[in-house]
Order: structure tokens, then C-alpha cells, then sequence
């Protein structure tokens, strides 16, 4: 914001901070250390220029009044951040309150990994169809790459096919607990129309992150999750 000094004696003047005397003197020591005005030095200072102006050269009434827009203006604005900040902070409350209500459910999340915690374990998901198909087929890869199982998921319409592996391979014994790959398609298509797969896992905490980071879900098997890569949340 912009004063006009041109009505202001020597001790109001507004270089630095010599000649400042009287009630002024912190309101203009501010005024020269800082580029930002609070409304109450702003109006102090314009006071001052009203009392001290040139009775022959008086200060044009347009200044005051383009000086008092501009006090307007930037208390509207900092009205309006206090205003955003406050929104901010009830918006994070209120989903740091929701995700809470995670904790120990269900979460299908997109990934080509699964964990089997133990040899008898079960590991469940679903594979995403996006049309009516033939025959779905699941293939599931120990560490090393080499295919241990495919289950036919049988033809499936468009949408969410659940599956379930119960750790057993393709000759029958049962499979070491670990990590294994999945990869899914439409039997007798190429491999370039592979499909999407997800795992089902227990949501054990919740973080709420800052900024663009947003929810992230710590989940059983799979780990630190974003929010964005659920599928479906289920009890």
C-alpha cells in the first residue's frame, strides 16, 4: 500500500526511521522495516497525513480514497485465506475421522504382488474384466518367475472377477509361504491384452499425509498403500 507524505512534516516522513517522534514512532518503525501494513498502522499514518497536510496543497481526496480501496483490498484478502486456512483444517479433521474407520477392514487394492503369510494361507483379489469375456485366467509366479498355478476364473462379464488361492501349486503340494506375481488374461488371447489384478488385504493403520500426498493406508501383505490405489473398501 502507498502513503502519500507529500503533506507530511519532517517528523512524519517516512525515510527510515530518524525524525519519527511521538504516538507514530512504532507504527512508522514498523512501516520502514517491513514492506506489509496492518490496517491499524495503515489508518495511524493516513491520520497523520490528514493532520499534518499543507493547508494551501491539500491532499486530493481521490488519494484517500484510492488509499482506503487498497486497505480494503488486502483485508478482504487476508479475510479470505483465514477463511481457506480454517476450511483446510476442517477438511483434514473430517478425513483424518473417516479413515479412522479403516482401520481393520478389507482393502482391494490394485497390485500385482501378493504375500502368502504362511504354507494353508489363502490369498483372495480380483481381476478386472473390462468386457464380457471368455475363459479368465490367473497365473500366479513364484519369486524366481516360474509359474506354480493358473486358476481358470471361468467367463466372466465386465467388472470385478474375485478370486481365491489357497496355496496350492499345479501338482498339488503346498506352496511356502512368500511373495508371489500375478498376471491375468483372456485365455487363447495374446498377452498384450493383459488384465488388472488387486489383492485383498487388512488395514492395520492410516496416514494422513501432507499436502498433495493425501491418505495412505498401511496394508497387510502389501504395505504403505496410496488412498488412490483402493479398489474397494470391505469388512
Amino acid at each position: 500500500m502507498t502513503i502519500n507524505t507529500n503533506g507530511l512534516p519532517s517528523t512524519y516522513a517516512p525515510s527510515g526511521t530518524a525524525g519519527v517522534t511521538g504516538a507514530t514512532a512504532g507504527a512508522a518503525t514498523s512501516a520502514a522495516s517491513t514492506t506489509t501494513l496492518g490496517g491499524a498502522n495503515f489508518l495511524t499514518l493516513m491520520l497523520a497525513q490528514l493532520k499534518n497536510q499543507d493547508p494551501t496543497s491539500p491532499v486530493d481526496s481521490s488519494q484517500f480514497l484510492s488509499q482506503l480501496a487498497s486497505l480494503s483490498e488486502v483485508q478482504g484478502i487476508t479475510q479470505l485465506n483465514t477463511s481457506f486456512s480454517s476450511l483446510s483444517s476442517s477438511l483434514v479433521s473430517s478425513q483424518a475421522l473417516q479413515a479412522s474407520s479403516l482401520l481393520g477392514h478389507q482393502a482391494l487394492v490394485a497390485s500385482s504382488q501378493a504375500n502368502l503369510p504362511s504354507a494353508g494361507a489363502t490369498v483372495s483379489g480380483a481381476v478386472q474384466v473390462p468386457q464380457t469375456s471368455g475363459q479368465v485366467v490367473l497365473n500366479i509366479a513364484n519369486s524366481s518367475g516360474v509359474l506354480v498355478q493358473q486358476l481358470n476364473l471361468g467367463a466372466q462379464p465386465a467388472g470385478l472377477a474375485n478370486f481365491s488361492w489357497n496355496g496350492t501349486l499345479g501338482d498339488g503340494s503346498q506352496a511356502p509361504a512368500g511373495q508371489y506375481t500375478l498376471s491375468a488374461q483372456v485365455a487363447g488371447v495374446s498377452s498384450g491384452t493383459a488384465l488388472g489384478t488387486y489383492v485383498n488385504g487388512t488395514v492395520q493403520s492410516v496416514t494422513m499425509g501432507a499436502g498433495s500426498s493425501g491418505l495412505t493406508l498401511n496394508v497387510a501383505g502389501l504395505g504403505s498403500v496410496p488412498f488412490t490405489n483402493v479398489q474397494q473398501i470391505s469388512n
